[in-house]
């Protein structure tokens, strides 16, 4: 695996959307529902279900909110989103997926692709860049909550069924095959480590730098899209997302 380090750009994103915390929730509100329609309500027997769950937890997503939104599905709405991924370029050449929810997928559509045009970037043909990605599992856990040395971390990272470990001053990463995600999460959490977060995500097999004179132009078309309230996850190949 590179050298992609994801977790000093997710603090700094996480920190940024502490204003958004409603849209956020909106967002999340929308994945339980579908979630839980397609799969149940019961989470020990949806694993989609509990992901997105657990994903709502890690936002501080209040437990009210995410009981109504399983509720609703429950309820037999007939409310229904489509999963769409859109792929394109941000400035300087960088690949980008997009990942929505939405009811109108030709509102959606023109939004993203408005994002794109008016940032410097542009849509791309479904397969354009997506092939430059990978479904892995993505757990991180914070080096000040547990005692474990780089060595016993590795040897308990291995024997749960990641593939790789990855090491800062702040934090251990630890990248999985996505089919394994659920079950190394489990092993991780039973031995006692509390998870930082750990959520399915793309993960570029290369990354592009994006030029200095590209950057302000590439931080405004990431926070276009992720404004969206269709929008669900927004992926990038840039290696400095500062």
């Amino acid at each position: 695996m590179s050298g992609h380090s994801k977790w000093h750009n997710i603090q700094g994103r996480k920190n940024a959307q502490d204003a958004k915390r409603g849209k956020i929730f909106q967002k999340l509100s929308r994945e339980i529902y579908m979630a839980a329609k397609s799969g149940g309500p019961d989470p020990s027997g949806n694993p989609a279900l509990r992901l997105v769950m657990d994903k709502a937890r890690a936002a501080n997503m209040p437990k009210d909110n995410i009981q109504r939104a399983i509720k609703k599905a429950e309820g037999g709405s007939e409310e229904h989103y489509d999963e769409i991924t859109y792929e394109g370029y941000a400035p300087g050449g960088v690949a980008v997926l997009v990942e929505a929810l939405t009811d109108n997928k030709n509102r959606t559509a023109t939004s993203v692709r408005t994002a794109f045009t008016r940032n410097g970037g542009s849509l791309g043909a479904t397969g354009s860049v997506a092939y430059m990605f990978d479904r892995k599992g993505y757990i991180v856990i914070d080096r000040s909550t547990t005692d474990a040395d780089e060595d016993q971390m590795l040897m308990d990272v291995m024997d749960a069924g990641a593939d790789d470990l990855q090491t800062s001053d702040d934090a251990y990463e630890i990248y999985t095959d996505a089919k394994e995600f659920t079950g190394v999460r489990d092993a991780l959490e039973k031995a006692g480590y509390k998870l930082a977060d750990a959520e399915l995500t793309m993960i570029p097999q290369n990354t592009t730098p994006v030029p200095a004179d590209k950057k302000e132009q590439f931080a405004h078309l990431i926070d276009a899209l992720e404004d969206d309230d269709d929008v669900s996850n927004v992926y990038t190949a840039a290696d400095d997302e500062d």
